[in-house]
């Protein structure tokens, strides 16, 4: 009995290598070859920095230098609930692929028994016996119900489940991708408003200056009415803005803490943050090639893996066309005695496989079968639409560039066209030359060119956040650290 139980395990063993599972061929990309350059009449946005690698081997310490945004990534890293949520998925992720695998070898229990019966006379007459109480001890070891997988179905679902393991793994690598990204956006949001409400505070303190002149002056006969109010409404403009701005800095700042993970205010030694003006607050990155996205960009990665366990389903619902053979085996000793147990002569096993053949089931393996055909149609449809959408993405990043590069320097040239006519109009007003008005309107347009000003400079950092979180940036801490390898390519599911 041993060696044919052994047999049919090797047996057993060798057939479970294959699968029913149609070979797996990689959907060809829906994308162009290339991305798409900058629109007429403006050039593609050079990288400054001279900076060759991918995005991907990148690392965000290299990419967003501003020492403060550095330590608000790091500790969002490590506080984010949503990436902690992440996290703990690939946990589930991994358990349920070993309960699967675990269905791929038998299990051997050790099992002890002890019957105390007694026999009635009607008993005893049927067994040619005497009527009494009998105890029988018993002890040994049994496989139960394991499915020696001929076709591969147990096969199939494991790499099913192994695959969606893989999945989840590159479902919290796109979610640190975008924890990065959306950290330093909401860190740019706050530090715009930051810079927006100083000029706004340091305006109402100008024009408050100024309307106590106007006002004096006025009081003096030197100047009208006209003149003090509409210095006065400048006053209360300069209120409301500067009030509008602390608002959105505070909501900014808060939403930035949900982020983070935990308050600001309690991370030690945070640094000063730089300004946006500051060209080395982020760096330069190129675009690189569309098919560099498909190992980049873990979403794209997650797609394929959950491509490739629709396809490993599709091999367990063929499967399910042919026989199942189960094995249920068992031996032992059994003995009326408990010293007795392992003496001569107290030997038994017993061997009961079992074989399952589908012949009429209503047409619910040929359903099971097109439903999973189906699925794996809404897969690839769904791998094609991530690929769609990151180059989408990369591209919009990467028109955008040059656009908003000479946008932020035409808004530099107003701010200081706006600055300069402010101050001639100072000097003519000074001189008799111009009415106040042309300085008060003056005032008003350099106000509006500075805060202007702010928010292009955000918009093109923003624009390089999401071009670097488009080509998968954002995994690495440093270049020094090894990069991540993609799960897909580490231990593509095998068919």
């Amino acid at each position: 009995m041993t060696k044919t139980l052994t047999t049919l395990l090797l047996v057993a063993g060798v057939m479970t290598g294959c699968t029913l599972a149609p070979h797996y061929d990689r959907p060809a990309p829906p994308v162009a070859d290339s991305f798409p350059t900058a629109p007429e009449g403006y050039a593609t946005a050079e990288v400054k920095s001279g900076e060759t690698r991918r995005a991907a081997d990148i690392g965000w310490r290299e990419f967003f230098r501003d020492p403060r945004l550095q330590a608000l990534i790091a500790t969002s890293l490590e506080n984010n609930r949503d990436l902690r949520t992440a996290a703990l998925r690939i946990e589930e992720a991994r358990a349920l692929y070993q309960v699967q695998r675990a269905d791929l070898l038998p299990t051997v229990n050790a099992n002890a028994g002890y019957t105390r019966a007694r026999t009635t006379a009607a008993q005893a007459a049927t067994a040619l016996g005497q009527p009494g109480v009998t105890e029988i001890y018993e002890v040994g070891l049994g496989i139960s119900s394991y499915e020696l997988d001929f076709f591969g179905r147990v096969r199939s679902l494991s790499n099913a489940a192994l695959a969606q393991y893989f999945a989840t793994e590159e479902a919290r690598r796109s979610a640190q991708i975008s924890l990065v990204s959306e950290v330093a956006k909401a860190y740019l949001a706050e530090r715009a408003y930051a810079e927006q409400y100083e000029l706004a505070r340091d305006t109402l303190k100008a024009r408050e200056s100024t309307y106590g002149l106007a006002k004096q002056r006025f009081e003096a006969g030197a100047t009208s009415a006209l003149d003090l109010r509409d210095n006065e409404s400048l006053v209360a403009q300069a209120r409301v803005a500067a009030a509008q701005l602390a608002r959105q800095r505070a909501q900014a700042h808060n939403a930035l803490e949900v982020l983070v993970g935990k308050p600001i205010g309690t991370i030690e030694n945070l640094p000063e943050p730089m300004r946006l003006s500051d060209e080395r607050i982020i760096s330069d990155i190129p675009p690189g090639l569309p098919s560099d996205l498909l190992e980049q960009r873990p979403d794209i990665r997650q797609a394929e893996q959950q491509l490739l366990s629709a396809n490993a389903n599709i091999g367990a619902a063929r499967a399910a066309f042919f026989p199942r053979i189960t094995l249920t085996a068992s031996g032992g000793t059994i003995s009326p005695t408990f010293s007795g147990l392992f003496d001569a002569g107290t030997r038994a096993w017993s061997f009961a496989p079992q074989l399952v053949l589908p012949i009429f089931d209503f047409g619910r393996n040929i359903s099971n079968l097109d439903l999973a055909n189906v699925r794996k149609n809404i897969q690839v449809a769904n791998y094609e639409k991530t690929i769609q959408t990151a180059f989408a993405e990369v591209a919009d990043a990467l028109v955008a560039r040059g656009t908003l590069e000479d946008q932020v320097a035409g808004q530099e040239q107003v701010r200081n066209a706006e600055a300069a006519r402010y101050e001639l109009s100072r000097l003519r007003f000074r001189s008799g030359v111009a009415s106040y008005l042309d300085e008060l309107d003056a005032q008003r347009q350099l106000f509006t060119a500075e805060q202007a000003l702010v928010q292009a400079r955000q918009l093109r950092l923003n624009n390089a956040i999401d071009l670097y979180r488009s080509l998968g940036g954002g995994l690495q801490e440093s270049s020094a650290v090894a990069q991540q390898g993609a799960p897909a390519q580490q231990g593509t599911v095998t068919q």
